[in-house]
């Protein structure tokens, strides 16, 4: 088992959510041409990853298989670095033994190693080489859709090469900030050979001008005990500035 997160049916059962038509106006009332947005959005990418050091939040991990009807919560810190080095620092786990060795366990091994293993370069790693960016995938504007915190561009992403961590679904980017709101869709190359599809949906939400992780939902099929299912919420996010200024929680 192994890494990340949802579309479709996971949504209807984590959430009672499933991802809205987009708007049949493709500019809606912001009549910005999509390649504006883009350019837009890697300028306000780019301003976030030249701002921040370091980020630190809660997590909670609830996961479950249903087939076995075992489930688990494990709740930690997660920190990570300008540079996309992720780690874990756990706090107390309750549930089933396998669900916290086997599903959450691997999922945080594969999300650092899937996270070193793109873009290690001269010792350190390359953020550049998972990030949702022309680089690294096809854009199609598909219109615009509504987002709990207000109106979102909505594009059709494809990665540009089969690569671990990349994935096939849609990227949704703030209409006022540029900043993404959500990112969903299917790994397009699964980490390990017990898994046959990842799905995910990630959510963010916008505090001090930056995109901080708010929710991540995933399926994960594997080839041995079936479906395995996480809800990750993060809560108490810290970030330290470049400058060693402490932009202090950012809670929900």
């Amino acid at each position: 088992m192994s890494t990340i997160l949802v579309a479709g049916s996971l949504l209807c059962w984590l959430a009672g959510f499933s991802p809205p038509d987009v708007a049949a106006d493709p500019a809606g009332a912001f009549a910005v041409a999509p390649q504006e947005i883009i350019t837009r959005y890697l300028e306000a990418t780019a301003r976030q990853r030249e701002r921040f050091h370091s980020m630190a939040m809660e997590v909670s991990i609830d996961a479950r298989l249903p087939r076995l009807k075992k489930e688990g919560t494990l709740q930690a810190w997660r920190h990570v670095t300008s540079l996309g080095r992720i780690t874990y620092d756990a706090v107390r786990f309750a549930g089933d033994k396998m669900i916290r060795n086997d599903v959450i366990a691997r999922y945080l091994r594969a999300e650092a190693e899937a996270a070193g293993a793109n873009g290690f370069r001269n010792g350190k790693i390359q953020a550049e080489s998972l990030a949702v960016t022309p680089a690294n995938y096809k854009f199609k504007f598909k219109g615009m859709a509504q987002h709990t915190r207000g109106p979102a561009y909505v594009f059709e992403v494809s990665p540009r090469k089969k690569q671990i961590g990349l994935f096939k679904g849609e990227l949704w980017i703030d209409a006022e900030r540029y900043l993404p709101v959500r990112e969903w869709g299917v790994l397009v190359k699964n980490p390990s050979i017990f898994l046959k599809r990842v799905e995910f949906v990630r959510d963010y939400v916008i505090r001090d001008d930056l995109a901080v992780p708010r929710r991540i939902l995933s399926t994960i099929h594997t080839r041995i005990v079936g479906p395995a299912e996480l809800a990750i919420e993060f809560g108490n996010v810290t970030v330290e500035r470049r400058a060693n200024v402490l932009v202090s929680p950012a809670g929900w």
